[in-house]
């Protein structure tokens, strides 16, 4: 399995022949070495229903017949727009022909701003567990700390986990390197920080706290395989 990180949140994962990409936030990520009309996956998982998770999903799923995987709120709303979906809820897991995808919980928020500036209601926002090759990738969304990581980690054991380090919208460098600690993940990359103002972070000050020193920053276009 083949996973590279993009910029802001964005992951693409290639396995079984196929490409999946988590939250493809590309138009308007300053960060990322992708162009819309050169991504071209067969499934797109998304975290949670902000503008800048659930980026440009219509445009790539219309255009590559794409499935999106999300909350069933966030599904039902991406629907209505001519998008092929699959619903699931916190907690659920399904077997698909390329993998299984597993939702744990986040906290944080879920709405989607429209261009006449209406927020919709997405549902309740998750993590991501993505499980194929006998492998499991962690993709925590945009989330707080919360303990019910250390049971995530215990219950899935993890090689590869993607934590948000951003601050004032998620977790800081703190609170994700004891996350890491909780999760007992292999190796940790840090995620959703530097593309807006409020989350500036240095990723090397988060490795640095890591107790088990399995941090790993990687930079837009770079690849880990698992």
């Amino acid at each position: 399995m083949k996973i590279s990180y993009h910029g802001h949140s964005v992951v693409q994962i290639k396995t079984k022949g196929k490409i999946i990409i988590i939250d493809p936030f590309i138009n308007g990520n300053g960060l990322t070495d992708l162009q819309v009309e050169n991504v071209k996956p067969d499934v797109i998982i998304l975290s949670h229903g902000h503008n800048d998770h659930v980026g440009d999903t219509v445009e790539l799923a219309k255009k590559n017949n794409a499935l999106v995987i999300a909350t069933d709120e966030l599904a039902t709303f991406l629907s209505w727009q001519g998008v092929r979906t699959h619903g699931m809820h916190i907690g659920g897991s399904y077997q698909f022909e390329f993998g299984k995808v597993k939702l744990t919980q986040a906290f944080h928020g879920s709405s989607y701003r429209t261009e006449k500036n209406e927020l919709i209601y997405c549902g309740m926002p998750a993590g991501i567990l993505f499980m194929s090759e006998g492998k499991t990738v962690y993709h925590a969304g945009d989330t707080a700390l919360f303990s019910d990581m250390k049971l995530i980690g215990e219950r899935h054991p993890i090689d590869l986990a993607f934590l948000p380090i951003g601050d004032n919208f998620t977790m800081g460098p703190e609170d994700a390197a004891y996350a890491a600690n909780l999760l007992k993940a292999k190796v940790v990359v840090p995620i959703h920080f530097n593309t807006f103002p409020p989350i500036k972070q240095d990723p090397n000050r988060f490795i640095s706290m890591l107790d088990h020193k399995n941090g790993k920053v990687l930079t837009p276009g770079d690849v880990i395989e698992i």
